[in-house]
Parts: structure tokens; C-alpha cells; sequence
């Protein structure tokens, strides 16, 4: 399986992050990165592809216009306000309060958020281009070779259509979906395993028949994103049907989680598509720092082997886990038992 990656992540790396009231250490660190790759060679994959230039126009088919500039200038209108520090929100459009765009940064920063821990930098939209460029180039090598993995960074499952939060701006996996698309795929499955809801995923399928989109998460009441992720939520218009959330209380162990695994796989089945891609948080680990799921790494080798005999073509795209020492081992699990299934 070929890995796609780029150093161009390291351009991403905030000073701090707002949790518990405290500015504390990024979650979502380099490290993340490396011990992935680190892990990746041990296994014995060598096989690993820096990608070319992000094709705009894909993106655009995903994402608002007026987002995609904004995310390009904010740094810059950032910077030309004075500012030196990270580039955070301070104020957000909430209820009963008019959804325009502002005209100062400070205003596009709070419309375009959906959670205020996430900041911009200077190599942000740089390192944001490199992440998604990794998924569209990895989907390329799914249509020749029935997988690939993206090890994006930064990640992208929270990301809407004009929306950014969750450490994540472009939305990798609803990218790599729509590439499947216009390549003459008819029907695309999206599968999100990571801990937290993938609430941009669905934001951006939840009308279309075309995309399956199921996510097995924390549930809302309990767990960011809080405001999206209820089983209740099928789908809308053409896409009604199509949308399938599990989500699932705090202490999960995999008897629980597996189960879900196992309808969704069920339900991908049903759905017969031309591929299938996998958001890959590993936040799922008894032990992440931000996480309340109870799976051990062996069972990541369990569902790695339970995606695997799906036996369609399936491009992994790397999302959250934040338990930084065991990020790496835990990924290449599932990885590994997909290509022994």
C-alpha cells in the first residue's frame, strides 16, 4: 500500500490551544506525523509518495468559494491588522444575530469557525493545500491499485462546506469522495471511524444520494462536536436515507463499537458502491487524552480486518488520535489487517 504524505504539515502548528480554560499545547501536533511515518517503516512500508500541486477546482466542488479565499488571505489580513500572534476568533454569529461576512478579520474569523481552539498561522493555508493534495493524489492510486493511504495533517472530518474547527479546514476525505465522483465512480461510500462526529462530512453530503456517508462517534450529548451527530439525522431532500450516525456513550468498549462497525458495513454492502473511504481518526484508543472510548490496540486490528473484507477499493484518510506515542502503532494496525483480510 502506498503512503501519501508531505512535509509541508510541519507549516500547520499553532502556539497554543484553548482546553479547560487554559492555553495548553496543540493536541494535533507534528509528532502525530512522525510517529505514524516511524511506525509505518518498522512494518516494512517503503513505498512513500509526496504529492503534487492541490487542484483548486476539486476543492471548490466541496467547499464555498468565499471560504476557500478566506482561508487562503486570513494570514495575510491577519498580519496587516498588526497582529503577531496566532489567529483565533473572538466573537461568533449566534443565535438571532445576522449571518453576514464581515469586512475585518477578526468578524470573517468567528463566521467561518464552528470551535474556537482552532488557530491559523502563518503556514496554515500552505500546510493545508499539502494535506488535501495528499488525499486526491492517494484516491488516484486507488483507482489503479484497490488502496492507499493519505496521511494528511492537518486533518479535515469537521470541516464543512464554509466551515472550519476541529483542528481542521479542508475537508480531506469529502474531497478524495468527490475526486472518486468526477473519475466516474457513481456511488462513493464514506466511512468515518474516528471518535468525534465527522459534522463537515455530513454538512457537505447531507442532500446527495450519491454519497453514503456513516460515522461511528462519541455521542453529541457527551462529545464535540455537541451540535451534530444525533442518530435522528438521516439525510435531506435526494440524500434522505443516506446519512447514518451511531453514536455511542462514554466507556465504549469494541463489543459495542464492533457491532456499529458491523451494521455500517453491512449497510455499505447494501449501498454496492464503487469505493469506499474511510475517515481514520484513532481517537477510539482507551487511552486518548481527549477521547472516552475503550478500544485497545489489538482491536483496531479487528476492524481493520472487518473494512478489508468489504473487498472494495479504499483509500484511508488520516483524521484524529491524540494518545501521541500509540498513534502510530494503532494506525498501522488497522492498515495492516485490511491488507491480511
Amino acid at each position: 500500500m502506498k503512503v501519501f504524505s508531505s512535509e509541508s504539515h510541519r507549516l500547520h502548528f499553532p502556539n497554543g490551544e484553548l482546553f479547560g480554560g487554559e492555553f495548553v499545547r496543540p493536541f494535533e501536533c507534528p509528532e502525530r506525523w512522525d510517529y505514524i511515518v516511524d511506525r509505518l517503516k518498522q512494518r516494512g512500508y517503503s513505498n512513500f509518495v509526496t504529492p503534487g500541486e492541490l487542484d483548486l477546482s476539486v476543492v471548490a466542488k466541496v467547499h464555498s468559494q468565499d471560504y476557500i479565499q478566506f482561508l487562503e488571505n486570513a494570514w495575510n489580513e491577519w498580519a496587516a491588522e498588526g497582529y503577531t500572534a496566532d489567529a483565533l476568533p473572538t466573537v461568533v454569529p449566534a443565535r438571532r444575530m445576522q449571518q453576514r461576512i464581515p469586512n475585518h478579520i477578526d468578524g470573517k474569523l468567528g463566521y467561518y469557525c464552528m470551535a474556537m481552539e482552532t488557530a491559523i498561522t502563518s503556514g496554515t493555508w500552505q500546510a493545508v493545500k499539502s494535506s488535501a493534495a495528499c488525499a486526491i493524489y492517494a484516491q488516484k492510486q486507488v483507482i489503479s491499485e484497490g488502496s492507499a493511504f493519505a496521511l494528511c495533517r492537518p486533518p479535515g472530518h469537521h470541516s464543512g462546506k464554509d466551515l472550519y474547527g476541529g483542528y481542521c479546514f479542508l475537508n480531506n476525505a469529502a474531497i478524495a469522495v468527490q475526486s472518486f465522483l468526477d473519475d466516474g465512480a457513481k456511488r462513493v461510500a464514506l466511512l468515518d471511524v474516528d471518535f468525534h462526529h465527522g459534522n463537515g462530512s455530513q454538512d457537505i453530503f447531507y442532500d446527495r444520494d450519491d454519497v453514503l456517508f456513516l460515522s461511528l462517534h462519541g455521542r453529541p450529548e457527551d462529545a464535540f462536536p455537541h451540535f451534530l451527530g444525533y442518530q435522528d439525522e438521516y439525510g435531506a431532500s435526494n440524500g434522505e436515507g443516506f446519512n447514518v450516525n451511531f453514536p455511542m456513550p462514554p466507556d465504549t468498549t469494541y463489543d459495542l463499537w464492533g457491532d456499529a462497525l458491523n451494521q455500517a458495513c453491512k449497510k455499505i454492502t447494501e449501498f454496492s458502491p464503487d469505493a469506499v473511504v474511510v475517515s481514520l481518526g484513532v481517537d477510539t484508543f482507551e487511552d486518548d487524552p481527549i477521547s472516552f472510548f475503550k478500544l485497545s490496540s489489538d482491536n483496531f486490528k479487528s476492524y481493520g480486518e472487518r473494512i478489508g473484507q468489504l473487498k472494495l477499493p479504499t483509500l484511508f484518510v488520516m483524521e484524529g488520535g491524540y494518545a501521541v506515542e500509540e498513534i502510530g502503532v494503532n494506525t498501522v494496525n488497522v492498515l495492516d489487517a485490511y491488507q491480511g483480510a
